[in-house]
């Protein structure tokens, strides 16, 4: 990288030809650096640096086979929750085809518990996705990331930073990222299962990612809370930030239900608890009043009778447990291209979530559920 260092903190930065960057090629801030004088150095040594990896890289690949050298695998998938529950599928087709490998997830920090427990992945990196011009932390990353010494990249989440990744960081190496020309309107997951195949990954689960993995056994705990077999679970939040995709009449549709017989129980998460406090049924939680785990909530999605929820991640659990379901979506997006959408698992669309009516959504709801004696 030349980089030029102009009075008043400003930083212009241009890369080299070969689209890498050195770490220590970097002058002392405030000091003039001239882009003629230096340039033909520092590319001659990129360009000598990026050759020598190559070779490096061609005879890990040409080893006689026999020699013990374990394959090493990097995904990227940084988020967020409900896009990591569809990612499961496409991360079982990684690992079958990488049997022997290290795989090696690079995911956002607050995900580092869950994806722990992914039987598909040995070991987590996070990454805090700092901007790029605080190079410090960038070419920290960098350095780390270089000294894995991975083999092949497969980037599930194929966006702009990652893009970035693949040019500054992984310069040279196989990168398995999305597929040109995407077909218009497909899930992520259909997406996945073209990614893999069109490098060569035999694509069986990319499209119907299952989660069972991430559930604990919550009988001992639902049976403690009385809560009855055949209960429905409601799904009434999602991120703070996204209150367009709430259906605000959950309240009214429980009242319904638990008129007609029909146990019903809300989960909440951090800042869901006064809302679903505001809902009929168990509210459930620990004795602390503290907020159920992931795990714990995958435990109680999946002996579920009926979810009903709004697009957000325990939704996205819940379709890939396998469960009944159905999720409400205003014209933020489409089901079928969030992948939520399964044989068991529906979704109302409506311009405007204030608008749709609790008998709509109720109907939809009875249609499905057994028939309580």
């Amino acid at each position: 990288m030349i980089a030029s260092y102009k009075a008043g903190g400003q930083l212009s930065l241009v890369f080299d030809a070969c689209g890498r960057m050195n770490d220590n090629s970097l002058p002392a801030v405030g000091k003039e650096y001239s882009f003629k004088r230096e340039s033909k150095v520092i590319m001659r040594r990129h360009c000598l640096s990026a050759a020598v990896e190559m070779a490096s890289f061609r005879r890990l690949c040409e080893r006689e086979p026999g020699m013990s050298v374990q394959e090493k695998i990097l995904v990227i998938r940084h988020g967020a929750f409900g896009d990591l529950v569809q990612a499961a599928g496409a991360l079982r087709d990684i690992r079958h085809h990488h049997s022997q490998a290290e795989i090696v997830l690079l995911t956002a920090p607050s995900f580092r518990k869950l994806m722990t427990r992914c039987p598909d992945i040995d070991r987590l990196l996070p990454d805090e996705r700092a901007p790029f011009l605080d190079l410090r932390r960038f070419l920290a990353l960098r350095r780390q990331l270089r000294a894995e010494g991975f083999s092949r990249i497969y980037d599930l989440q194929n966006s702009r930073r990652t893009s970035w990744y693949q040019r500054l960081i992984f310069a040279g190496l196989p990168w398995v990222g999305a597929v040109a020309n995407r077909p218009a309107g497909i899930s992520d997951r259909e997406a996945y299962a073209l990614q893999l195949a069109a490098a060569g990954v035999p694509a069986q689960h990319a499209a119907s990612p299952d989660v069972s993995w991430m559930a604990d056994d919550m009988g001992a705990y639902l049976g403690g809370a009385g809560v009855r077999p055949a209960y429905v679970v409601l799904i009434p939040g999602c991120a703070a930030k996204h209150q367009h995709k709430r259906w605000p009449y959950y309240a009214d549709l429980a009242r319904e239900l638990i008129a007609r017989g029909h146990e019903v129980v809300t989960v909440p998460g951090p800042d869901e608890i006064e809302l679903c406090k505001t809902i009929p049924g168990k509210v459930l939680l620990h004795a602390d009043q503290s907020f159920l785990n992931w795990f714990q909530l995958a435990g109680v999605i999946k002996g579920a009778a009926f979810v009903v929820g709004n697009d957000t991640g325990p939704s996205h659990v819940a379709s890939c447990l396998g469960r009944p379901g159905l999720v409400l979506f205003g014209s933020h997006t489409s089901a079928a291209k969030t992948g939520i959408l399964r044989e068991d698992f529906c979704a109302i669309e409506v311009g405007d979530l204030k608008e749709l009516p609790v008998a709509q959504v109720l109907e939809a709801v009875l249609s499905r559920l057994p028939v309580l004696q």
